[in-house]
């Protein structure tokens, strides 16, 4: 179907067509509306003329995009450039922001309702950074590819070139037709690449080696030696590459259209994340532009936000974007054996899947096969095999049978794991609080970071009292197996 889009108009007074959409990013594609009229009127605008009207928002005194964490954003000069540059925005959407941890986060908000499959913001192709066209701009650069490729770093080839693209942009400085954008964006990152080395030793172990993932995602996509286009000083200078790099990881998403392209757009860009329940899913038509579009009615005064990834995954979020999830209904239960051999995935051990459950301290079927066919592996191999093959061919009476055999040692096996977990956070959380006491300033994380710890022990807390683990709790334990086994 074809609905129409009601925007605020610009002082281009750029004319606005019935449209639809496709090409989903944050959700699945059934969702949005498809599109089928281009719209030509929005493109009018080209970055080129954009690099004087950047000058003339941009203090005089200002000709460089300082990165510095304490530098401040101009979001003033940025919501200016974006409607001179064709970027559209619904009646009622607004930026919005407040203090975090200290330092200014910006995020997008309805003052209208609005209901499901409206648009509420547009972004021209024009104004997109992309991966595909700072390819095409730049050219293949092999050697650094190859550099990438053998550091098995492949997979984000793009992404290296988007960064390259910002550093380009940073190099121009006003006369980047991206300045104002670029000087609206945060300085301060929280996440995983922009951790420090006590950092990482002040939380759980999948947290610490996905944090330190980033820092070496980081260090290899530094490729610098093989840019010719580049001076020496912007290549010499690592805050300026670490500043990129935390703008592409944090800010962009893969269009979901097949290509691969790597995009950040403008103004779509400032949704925060809700996992559950988002309001708002982004798409581009067949010419490249980008819409964001509600998946549900919105009140007024609320919070537009997308999806950035699996709500079970607050560990990932947390270190690539740099925020606690604490919406995420669940979350990894932290069972980290030393290998993880081909029969355990088959039983379902995924991060994704083996949960505690924050709110009713609920486990999932995952989590009780594994500890079962661990348990069993240590004592009696016959059975292990029995309880394996059982599963593989879907005989759930005789998983059944042995999860109630042996459910007094899968519970032992559980109230151990929790325990032990339970005591190494404490031991993180004096670290952490020590290091806040005596060394704030060269730590700022520390305070996310102890928020969460806690997360993360409140919710292993809730799932011992349920499972009638706590030695102050009233549930009795049971005996054998739940229903069902799980």
């Amino acid at each position: 179907c074809t609905i129409p889009l009601r925007l605020l108009i610009a002082p281009l007074h750029h004319k606005v067509a019935n449209i639809t959409m496709t090409r989903v990013l944050g959700i699945a594609a059934a969702s949005v509306i498809s599109c089928s009229v281009c719209i030509s009127a929005f493109t009018s605008t080209v970055p080129s003329k954009l690099a004087t009207y950047s000058r003339q928002l941009t203090a005089p005194l200002q000709t460089k995009i300082d990165v510095e964490e304490e530098a401040p954003r101009d979001i003033y000069s940025f919501e200016e450039w974006a409607s001179y540059g064709g970027i559209q925005k619904a009646d009622g959407f607004q930026l919005v922001s407040e203090e975090l941890d200290g330092f200014l986060d910006v995020s997008a908000m309805t003052t209208q309702d609005i209901p499901a499959g409206s648009p509420v913001v547009y972004v021209p192709n024009e104004m997109i950074l992309s991966s595909n066209k700072a390819m095409e701009q730049f050219g293949r650069i092999q050697e650094a590819e190859q550099i990438l490729r053998d550091n098995g770093y492949e997979s984000n080839i793009r992404q290296y070139y988007l960064m390259l693209k910002i550093l380009a942009e940073l190099e121009k400085g006003q006369d980047s037709p991206w300045f104002p954008y670029l000087n609206s964006l945060p300085r301060y990152f929280s996440n995983g690449a922009s951790m420090t080395l006590f950092c990482y030793t002040c939380i759980p172990p999948l947290l610490a080696a996905l944090c330190k993932e980033e820092r070496a995602r980081l260090n290899n996509l530094s490729v610098k030696r093989p840019v010719t286009f580049l001076s020496n000083g912007i290549k010499e200078n690592a805050k300026l590459w670490k500043w990129a790099y935390q703008v592409v990881y944090t800010r962009g998403f893969e269009a979901n259209d097949g290509s691969g392209d790597f995009c950040i757009a403008p103004m779509a860009d400032m949704f925060n994340h809700h996992g559950l329940e988002p309001e708002i899913a982004l798409a581009y038509d067949e010419s490249g532009n980008c819409y964001a579009q509600t998946v549900c009615d919105v009140l007024a005064n609320s919070p537009l936000r997308m999806s950035y990834g699996d709500a079970t995954n607050p560990s990932f979020l947390l270190a690539r974007y740099g925020f606690l999830d604490e919406s995420a209904p669940a979350t990894f239960c932290k069972i980290m054996p030393s290998h993880v051999s081909e029969e355990m995935k088959n039983l379902g051990y995924a991060q994704d899947r083996m949960l505690f459950y924050k709110d009713t301290g609920d486990t999932s079927e995952e989590v009780w096969d594994i500890l079962l066919y661990m348990a069993l592996g240590e004592t009696d191999e016959a059975t292990q095999q029995q309880f394996y093959q059982a599963h593989m061919a879907g005989d759930y009476a005789t998983k059944q049978s042995i999860h109630d055999q042996y459910y007094p040692l899968t519970m032992s096996k559980l109230s151990d794991h929790i325990e032990t977990f339970l005591d190494e956070l404490e031991a993180l959380e004096k670290k952490g609080e020590y290091g806040g006491k005596v060394a704030a300033d060269d730590h700022p994380r520390l305070p996310l970071i102890l928020r969460h710890n806690e997360f993360v022990k409140n919710t292993f807390l809730t799932v011992r009292n349920k499972q009638g683990l706590d030695q102050n709790s009233d549930n009795e334990v049971p005996q054998t197996a739940p229903a069902g086994g799980y």
